[in-house]
């Protein structure tokens, strides 16, 4: 059943980051980990224009890997370990630093997507001579 958007529509940020419907802010997002559904099931807003491409992905990445590698440095100059250590300490730090900030990341890209109406360039071929 689908009803009409509301008459405001919800922050994209708080939307977003709750995986909720960049238009009516109540509809899952997501329908798997990080599978987009095909539309919304409260307001029925189709989900074909989402386009979030690698965007999620590279700034996790940055992000931890930054936290990564600045932690394994300190830990290494400071003290020495072995390398059994570090695969110790740095694998479960990965996986937190990745894993848990994807969909939230995802979902606020898809938001702010829908927000400012965002679409793959169009080139336009009507250019005089």
């Amino acid at each position: 059943m689908t009803q009409p958007p509301a008459s405001r529509p919800p922050n994209p940020i708080a939307a977003g980051l709750a995986g909720r419907c960049p238009r009516c802010g109540e509809g899952r997002l997501f329908r798997g980990f990080l599978t987009v559904a095909p539309h919304c099931e409260v307001c029925g807003l189709d989900f074909n224009f989402i386009d979030a491409a690698d965007g999620p992905a590279f700034f996790v990445m940055t992000f931890s890997g930054f936290i990564v590698v600045a932690a394994a440095l300190i830990v290494e100059v400071l003290y020495q370990p072995p390398f059994w250590v570090h695969a110790v300490l740095w694998l479960p730090l990965i996986l937190i630093t990745t894993l848990l900030p994807i969909r939230p990341l995802k979902g606020l890209l898809i938001a702010l997507q829908y927000r400012h109406k965002a679409a793959e360039q169009q080139f336009r071929s009507d250019r005089g001579t």
